[in-house]
């Protein structure tokens, strides 16, 4: 039985994390020297069990990647869930740190090393103070999952193997550059949107460049689909649905003179309402065949099925908002965005809630994910450390029904720098 009396170990949890604060940079810096791609981060793996278990804390690897362990009360009254992500991203990085990838054309430019360090560092504060866990029957699982950049994710491998049985909520931070470290953004509802990856293939008959006539000008038609399709889409979809068919890759010939027989370009089609996203697979693949028909070329549409928004539960950002508050850090609103995020996939089995750390330096220069420059204020992983442990104790007190935790809004301590 919780002891609603009990107060929420916030200041424990900030002397543990910084205890470890440099053990943690040094495992980051490690982590983005050598990253992983998705369902390939075996060292990464292998580095965060060795440390979880040095720490005793109990170890399920996943097939594959990834791993989940556990802490606290052996059979809860509830388990909360904390999650982070391990891989890297096909990018070369370009930031000349000391700690740079040795990996050529793979680097942490999304900043899952950042968030996989922040669980890390929750977790040695768990640890700690375990037996605050154990007497109020509340149990901590921790997700490291592999693969959150590609499609299909590995959420749903760590769904299929039950990473997610008898967890009540879930929780997890993302990397946001445009916030100073110390902030962490909030937002009730949909903070990311619904996203698919669509590929489309063009073949026809190729030829000699001063005789288009005679050949089917695939390259031509290729750039049709590049320019028309989305106009298209954003005449045959509600405005309101918020769109984007971004393309960022086209791959089309070899030769100035040479009309290839084949091409294709690839992107990624996202909108905030999941209701028109639910069935936009059947309308874009018809616009891409109206767009090509002229051209008498043969059109291959394949669209592999993204992610679903982040919807944030009201009660998950209330004790998220009590974690960042109680632990000395800032809450800052933050918009939704149309970045897809396989977190989404845990929602749609239970509550809970994605929150932005912000990475900036105070003052310093705004950088973007999915660039090879990107840099990440490191003060960051100690504030994701302590939100991370924070939020468990928080969000076990609300579901018992601690009344101090009732009714705390987002926006109840909104950052004023």
């Amino acid at each position: 039985m919780t002891d609603r009396s009990a107060p929420l170990p916030f200041d424990a949890i900030t002397r543990t994390v910084e205890q470890h604060a440099a053990e943690l940079v040094s495992i980051r810096r490690d982590l983005h020297t050598h990253p992983e791609l998705g369902r390939g981060e075996v060292r990464t793996t292998a580095l965060v069990a060795e440390r979880l278990e040095r720490a005793g804390i109990r170890v399920r690897r996943l097939r594959g990647t990834g791993l989940v362990a556990d802490l606290g009360a052996a059979e809860p009254a509830h388990r909360i869930a904390l999650r982070a992500d391990l891989d890297a991203l096909p990018i070369r990085e370009q930031t000349g740190l000391d700690f740079a990838s040795r990996t050529d054309g793979v680097s942490h430019s999304c900043g899952h090393d950042v968030h996989t360090t922040a669980l890390l560092g929750a977790a040695l504060a768990l640890k700690e103070s375990e037996q605050r866990l154990v007497a109020a029957g509340v149990g901590a699982r921790l997700v490291f999952q592999p693969a959150e950049e590609l499609m299909p994710g590995g959420a749903e491998d760590v769904v299929a193997q039950d990473g997610l049985v008898g967890v009540d909520r879930i929780f997890a931070l993302h990397c946001d550059p445009s916030l100073d470290a110390g902030q962490v953004g909030l937002r009730v509802g949909a903070i990311t949107a619904a996203a698919n990856q669509v590929e489309v293939t063009l073949s026809g008959r190729g030829g000699h460049t001063s005789r288009p006539h005679l050949t089917q000008d695939l390259t031509y038609a290729l750039a049709k689909v590049v320019t028309d399709v989305p106009a298209v889409l954003s005449r045959r979809l509600d405005p309101r649905a918020g769109a984007a068919l971004v393309w960022g890759s086209i791959h089309s010939g070899g030769a100035h003179n040479v009309i290839p027989s084949s091409g294709k370009v690839g992107g990624t089609l996202r909108m905030l309402d999941a209701g028109i996203w639910e069935g936009v697979e059947r309308l874009l693949e018809s616009v891409v065949h109206e767009v090509v028909k002229p051209y008498a070329v043969q059109a291959d549409v394949t669209i592999t099925k993204g992610v679903p928004p982040v919807v944030n539960d009201a009660g998950c950002i209330d004790a998220f908002t009590a974690a960042v508050t109680g632990t000395g850090a800032f809450v800052a609103p933050t918009p939704q965005s149309l970045g897809g995020e396989d977190f989404a996939w845990y929602l749609t089995h239970v509550p809970g809630a994605m929150a932005r750390l912000g990475t900036r330096a105070p003052g310093g220069t705004t950088y973007d994910l999915h660039r090879g420059d990107l840099v990440v204020e490191e003060a960051a992983i100690a504030v994701g450390a302590r939100t991370l442990a924070g939020v468990v104790f928080a969000s076990a007190a609300q579901l018992a029904g601690t009344p101090t935790l009732t009714g705390v809004t987002a926006l109840g301590a909104v950052a004023d720098r």
